[in-house]
């Protein structure tokens, strides 16, 4: 899975899902975004190839909800990573 086939919304899965490995670099890119406090239209539009001003309630639900996953693959997903051992 690559930037053209970016989900409305991540999985909401207990675990790290497929989706998430495919979309690790977009997560980080996501959270690197955010840390600078990037205006989130400019996100959406490099980040997610998306087009706020078309579909500004979509976009900012995509970039809502994967800066979302991305968080919780900081603070909780990376467990079930280690656990795997997964070297993705």
């Amino acid at each position: 899975m690559g930037i053209g086939t970016i989900l409305d919304r991540p999985p909401n899965e207990p675990t790290v899902t497929e989706y998430d490995l495919a979309q690790k670099v977009t997560y980080l890119r996501l959270l690197d975004a955010a840390a600078e406090h990037a205006d989130w239209r400019e996100v959406a539009r490099i980040v997610l190839g998306l087009d706020p001003d078309r579909d500004p309630d979509r976009a900012k639900r995509i970039h809502d909800s994967h800066l979302a996953r991305a968080l919780w693959m900081t603070g909780a997903g990376y467990r079930d990573l280690l656990q795997r051992g997964s070297t993705n």
